[in-house]
C-alpha cells in the first residue's frame, strides 16, 4: 500500500515522515514554496532525535501520481481547502481508492463521501508544527500522535486495520474504531480553543473565552443529538502521547490556527471548527455568539495578514 499524503503540512508532513522512515512507500502532495523546497531539498523532519532530511517524492497534484486502487490517500489539508482538493482527487483517482480524513473538524468526511465510497474518519491528536517551507516538527515522543480511524459513517474493515497497523509501526497510537466520529466531536470541543489562542494576546483570557465557546458547543450537541466521547475517555486516550516541552528544538510553537496566522496564510480553518458550532446553533435554535464571532474575527485577521494575538479580550467583548 502506497500512502499519498495530500497536504504535507504539520500533520501530513509528520505522518508522511514517520511512514517513510519505517519503510512504507510515501508520496507527498504540496503547493507553492513548500512544494519547491520539498523537491529541491527533501523534507526536513525535526523530532526528539534531531533533524533529518527525507527524500520523499513530492507532487503538485494527484494527477501527477498515477493513483491506483491499492493506494491510500491521507487528506491532511485544512478543511477550507478540502472541497478543491477532493475535486482534483476525483479527477485523478479510481473511485474505490481509500480516502482517510486526517483533519480537524467533522465536515470533511461528508464532503469526501460525495465523491468516494471508501472514506475513513481519523482522530488526530498530533502536536506538529509547520512554519517554514520544506520543514515540519513532531512535538511528541516516543509516541508521535494518536491516529485512531474507522469507516465513515461507522464500521471497521481490513483497510482500516491495515492502516492502523502501519501507523502503529510508524510510532503512532492508532486503533481501528467502529464509531470514530464521537471521538472527532470530542476533539472538536478541544479545537474550539484554537481561534481563541490565535486571536487573543493573553493566554489566560483566551482560555476563559474558549470555555465559553465549549459551553455553547455542549448545548448545541445536546440539542442536535450529537454523540461525543466524554472527557474522561478522551483524556485517557490523549495521555497515549508525551509532549516535548519548551526548550527543545522539537517543542511546538502554537496550535494550527496560530500557525496559519504566523505564516501569513490568507485563510484559516475557524469556520470549520467554531463554525460547526455556529451551524448547529442556527439549525437547532441554540445561541452560539462566541463561536460565531470567532469565525468572523479569525477570517478578518487572516485576510488582512495580521499575526496571532491581535486582539484583547475587551476588543472581542465589545464586538459581542
Amino acid at each position: 500500500m502506497r500512502y499519498v499524503v495530500y497536504g504535507a503540512g504539520a500533520i501530513g508532513g509528520v505522518i508522511g515522515a514517520r511512514l517513510h522512515l519505517t519503510g512504507h512507500e510515501v508520496a507527498l502532495i504540496a503547493r507553492g514554496p513548500h512544494l519547491a523546497a520539498l523537491r529541491e531539498r527533501g523534507l526536513a523532519f525535526t523530532s526528539a532525535g534531531g533533524t533529518e532530511t527525507l527524500p520523499i517524492p513530492a507532487a503538485a497534484s494527484p494527477a501527477a501520481l498515477a493513483l491506483t486502487p491499492d493506494d491510500a490517500v491521507i487528506l491532511a489539508m485544512k478543511s477550507q481547502d478540502t472541497a478543491a482538493a477532493l475535486e482534483a482527487l476525483a479527477a485523478a483517482a479510481p473511485p474505490q481508492i481509500a480516502v482517510v480524513c486526517a483533519q480537524n473538524g467533522v465536515a470533511n468526511e461528508r464532503m469526501a463521501l460525495r465523491r468516494f465510497a471508501n472514506v475513513y474518519g481519523q482522530l488526530v491528536i498530533l502536536p506538529g508544527t509547520h512554519l517554514e517551507p520544506g520543514a515540519v516538527i513532531a512535538s511528541a515522543s516516543p509516541v508521535y500522535g494518536v491516529l485512531d480511524l474507522g469507516r465513515y459513517p461507522r464500521g471497521v474493515d481490513a483497510v482500516a486495520e491495515r492502516i492502523a497497523r502501519d501507523l502503529t509501526d510508524a510510532g503512532f497510537a492508532a486503533e481501528p474504531r467502529e464509531a470514530v466520529m464521537p471521538w472527532k466531536y470530542a476533539k472538536l470541543l478541544r479545537n474550539l480553543a484554537n481561534a481563541a489562542q490565535a486571536v487573543l494576546a493573553s493566554d489566560e483570557e483566551a482560555e476563559a473565552l474558549a470555555e465559553r465557546a465549549r459551553a455553547e458547543a455542549l448545548a448545541c450537541f445536546a440539542a442536535a443529538g450529537v454523540e461525543s466521547v466524554g472527557p474522561d475517555a478522551f483524556g485517557e486516550r490523549f495521555r497515549a502521547l508525551s509532549r516535548i516541552r519548551s526548550g527543545s528544538p522539537a517543542a511546538r510553537s502554537g496550535n494550527s490556527s496560530w500557525q496559519s496566522l504566523e505564516r501569513g496564510a490568507p485563510t484559516i480553518e475557524t469556520a470549520w471548527l467554531n463554525g460547526e458550532i455556529a451551524l448547529l446553533g442556527r439549525l437547532h435554535g441554540v445561541p452560539a455568539p462566541v463561536n460565531a464571532l470567532f469565525c468572523r474575527v479569525a477570517d478578518e485577521l487572516a485576510a488582512a495578514g495580521r499575526g496571532p494575538g491581535a486582539l484583547t479580550l475587551a476588543q472581542f467583548e465589545a464586538r459581542l
